[in-house]
């Protein structure tokens, strides 16, 4: 993933931190992409989740 890059590759943790919390919060949020679609959820493309990502990474 990203984050482990970030962490891993870059060894820059606290950005790393982030994406992972901005990850969760869309999650939290119940927007899925098709892939990893459940019941109740909100089903949205990539570019939309992606979208909503960076919103959160930013916000």
């Amino acid at each position: 993933s990203f984050a482990m890059c970030l962490r891993y590759s870059f060894g820059m943790v606290d950005e790393a931190d982030r994406v992972e919390s901005a990850i969760a919060a869309v999650l939290d949020e119940g927007l899925r992409t098709k892939d990893i679609m459940s019941d109740g959820m909100a089903e949205v493309g990539t570019v939309q989740m992606g979208d909503a990502i960076i919103a959160k990474f930013l916000g």
